[in-house]
């Protein structure tokens, strides 16, 4: 019994770093810091748009999180708006928006999220 709670427990610290380390371990781009993973939504973003997808949620400014992630030299910023903004890495597309609609619940919401993703092999979007 000891043994599976031991095994149990190890498995769930590796998931938690695998999910840290995320967009940074997988696509190269640094998360904001301070952003939580949400893994739900997470999941749903890939599932239903043939994505590989990290979904980050803060608290801070939109504009904080822009100049951020305008300071960061490998990032091209493709497009900027009062309520987004999105940057490119390579086949790898980093959005920040604020407000955001969560299309499961319908609300708007007005913490500002951070979704990194790329395509995954064979999408016909991919590039």
């Amino acid at each position: 019994m000891k043994n599976k709670i031991k095994i149990v427990l190890a498995l769930t610290l590796i998931a938690l770093c695998a999910a840290a380390l995320g967009a940074e371990e997988k696509f190269g781009v640094k998360v904001y810091e301070g952003a939580k993973l949400d893994e739900a939504l997470s999941k749903w973003v890939s599932e239903s748009f043939s994505l590989e997808a990290f979904c980050y949620r803060t608290n801070d400014s939109l504009e904080k999180v822009v100049a951020f992630y305008k300071e960061e030299p490998d990032l091209k910023l493709m497009g900027e708006t009062k309520e987004n903004a999105m940057f490119k890495k390579g086949d790898v597309d980093i959005t920040i928006q604020n407000p955001w609609l969560d299309t499961k619940t319908g609300q708007m919401m007005k913490d500002t999220l951070i979704t990194i993703a790329k395509y995954k092999r064979g999408h016909q979007n991919q590039p």
